[in-house]
């Protein structure tokens, strides 16, 4: 669920219920529902926004025309009968104001108490009833005071209160929609032939079968970069065409886009809370009942009921439910634009904190397409023969490794299987590896020397079966433009930053020495890795990982936050709190600093609803605080955070400027 957005994901089992249940059953809790589409959703939020102008107008209309006939008796003397009269005018005026204007925490407060769950509607609805049932029986008695026109100027506040809370979340939401509405909703068939025109969007995700042209995937990877798009090169629905028409054959749709999936990995982020936010919600849980039994203890104390009502509305949860969920919107909405997209929100929190972060080589700081640059052959098999057998056990991975050995005519294999440091198969009966070199040594009994032909500056790829070995590749891989630049960033930041590969230890002090890192090791398993994180926690350390191969994922689970390359696997993406869609190192740094400043306008959200609340609740209950005053005040307070929910984010306080290293470690998740 997303409050923010207004969203829920759900999962089903169509052979035990259907999503015609799902929805009669959420409609019974007490709220509506339907499947979200782009258009529906915009159309609805706009009959949705009208009603709420209405209702705001309603009860302005109905506070200045009750005002008006509470004004004489303010300033001096009225006849009984006239007062009476004017009573019961005022009467009439409330009513349309609590039935029609005020519905909204009516039907708020009666969902709460069907569900046993006090909320932020069910002390506003308590506060409006009881005042007016109050004023009601002065009429109907001619007796005791009336506070009609403070009921109506409350309804007023309150009203434009939820307005303004709802226009910010609604902004705030949409900076995640772009990704859903960039993407046809239609049902187009898997297969078939579209022409793109220049400027147009294209609709899925497919390849291109003819024509030559550029196209603007920002709305993705952040990457405002044109990327060219030539005869079977993929395009991914959402990004457009730039310069000249191309044919796409499609090949997913829908909700099968990438985009589809980054959208619902972003939903999921939004869904999720930071502890701290977590905490907060617990205390807002608990407010209200405390809330509610204080308005009673001051009415029986005072016999006063507006000094209950006071207290029911002055002290109403609203700011401190607002606290976060617009902020923490906002920063997945601006880190997707940037390029990063978060997939928990909780991450933000360990960002803020982070003191190291451990680097993956190959597809993080190298491009991750390596190429096949020399072929030594070590056994029975000819160079032609070991190249088809490296191809066949590498088509089904995604690894970049697996990259270098594509184009290469395959041979049938059985019972393929991929683990941490390699892929092994039976071809003809007979076992065979692909991957590092203690991984096939492992497998074969050959003693034979490698030493003689492996270059150590260079990434090796050996290939053995039971018999022995059978050949070893030499790969080459280039830096990232931006690897040495992030690098130093971060550095400079006061970051610890660490080299950690299962390369050879030749291949990657290489690599960190070109890019000025002290601290780097090779030759790591995925258990070296995930040791190597957990010593540094051990020493109090907040880790950040950055990863993309399926070995990456249990370290990447293991780190306090972690991010993974949007080429990578999809284990390392499941894994990872943080995916970089368009694989830029870059909106790493965008990340930190944007989570710092996210996380520190949670505090300030926070620390001000819970010393408002701590202040306003003795005022109230000492009748220091009338009932309108309190709905000025309590509006002021919810006006207050979301004016500073809605300040810039990103560039209001330069990460650079920030040491990390004396900050205290976060929780570790996993």
């Amino acid at each position: 669920m997303n409050f923010t957005t207004q969203r829920a994901q759900v999962a089903w089992d169509p052979s035990r219920t259907s999503l015609a249940k799902i929805i009669a059953a959420v409609r019974e809790v007490g709220y509506d529902a339907c499947p979200y589409e782009p258009r529906r959703h915009e159309a609805r939020e706009r009959r949705e926004r009208r009603a709420e102008l209405w209702r705001l107008f309603v009860a302005a209309f109905g506070a200045m025309q009750v005002m008006m006939y509470a004004f004489p008796a303010y300033v001096g003397e009225v006849a009984l009968a006239d007062t009476q009269l004017m009573r019961w005018a005022s009467l009439v005026i409330t009513l349309p104001v609590l039935a029609f204007a005020c519905r909204p925490f009516f039907a708020g407060a009666r969902r709460e108490l069907a569900n046993a769950r006090l909320g932020m509607d069910t002390p506003i609805a308590l506060g409006l009833a009881g005042g007016f049932t109050a004023s009601a029986w002065a009429t109907l008695t001619a007796s005791g005071e009336v506070y009609f026109d403070s009921i109506s100027m409350l309804a007023f506040l309150l009203l434009a209160a939820r307005l303004a809370e709802g226009t910010l979340r609604r902004r705030a939401a949409r900076e995640l929609d772009p990704l859903l509405n960039g993407v046809s909703q239609e049902d187009i068939p898997i297969g078939k032939i579209l022409s793109v025109a220049p400027g147009q969007r294209f609709p899925a995700d497919g390849v291109v079968e003819s024509g030559r042209s550029s196209a603007d995937q920002s709305l993705l990877t952040g990457e405002s970069r044109a990327v060219p798009k030539g005869v079977g090169d993929r395009v991914v629905g959402g990004s457009v065409n730039l310069e000249q028409p191309l044919v796409v054959r499609v090949t997913h749709a829908g909700a099968d886009t990438q985009a589809a999936a980054i959208a619902r990995l972003a939903e999921r982020a939004a869904a999720s809370r930071p502890r701290l936010v977590e905490a907060a919600d617990r205390v807002a849980r608990v407010l209200t009942p405390v809330v509610i039994a204080g308005a009673a203890l001051a009415w029986l104390y005072s016999g006063n009921p507006w000094i209950a009502v006071a207290v029911l509305v002055v002290t109403c949860p609203c700011a401190l439910a607002l606290a976060a969920p617009v902020v923490l919107t906002r920063a997945a909405g601006q880190l997707l634009a940037s390029g990063a997209l978060l997939t928990r929100s909780r991450a933000l929190e360990a960002l803020a904190k982070v003191t190291d972060v451990v680097i993956d080589k190959t597809g993080t700081l190298t491009e991750g397409r390596l190429a096949l640059k020399r072929t030594y052959v070590l056994g029975r098999l000819g160079e032609g023969q070991c190249l088809a057998l490296a191809a066949s056990l590498e088509a089904s991975s995604r690894h970049p490794i697996a990259r270098a050995f594509s184009g290469i005519d395959t041979i049938p294999v059985e019972a393929r299987h991929a683990v941490g440091e390699g892929i092994e198969a039976r071809v003809d009966g007979s076992l065979v590896r692909i991957g590092s070199r203690d991984f096939c040594a492992s497998l074969c009994s050959s003693s034979r020397d490698e030493s003689q032909w492996r270059d150590e500056s260079q990434c090796s790829v050996f290939l053995a079966d039971e018999s022995g070995w059978l050949a070893a590749f030499e790969l080459e891989d280039q830096l990232r433009p931006d690897a040495r630049r992030v690098i130093d960033e971060m550095a400079q930041a006061g970051l610890t930053v660490h080299l950690a590969s299962g390369d050879t230890p030749e291949a990657v002090a290489a690599v960190a020495a070109r890019l000025g890192v002290v601290r780097c090791q090779g030759g790591m398993t995925p258990q070296a890795k995930h040791d190597y994180v957990a010593r540094l926690q051990a020493e109090g350390r907040v880790v950040a990982m950055i990863g993309d191969g399926v070995n990456d994922a249990p370290v990447l689970a293991r780190a306090d936050v972690s991010f993974a390359m949007g080429a990578g696997a999809d284990a390392a993406q499941l894994k990872a709190d943080v995916v970089l869609p368009g694989n830029r190192l870059d909106a790493i740094l965008e990340s930190f600093s944007l989570a710092r400043n996210a996380m520190r306008m949670v505090r300030q959200n926070l620390g001000w609803a819970l010393a408002y609340n701590a202040v306003a609740l003795p005022l109230a209950a000492a009748g220091w605080i009338g009932p309108w005053e309190a709905a000025l005040f309590m509006g002021a307070s919810s006006a207050a955070v979301l004016l500073n929910a809605s300040r810039p984010l990103a560039g209001a306080a330069p990460w650079k400027a920030f040491s990390f290293s004396s900050l205290s470690r976060s929780p570790s998740y996993s």
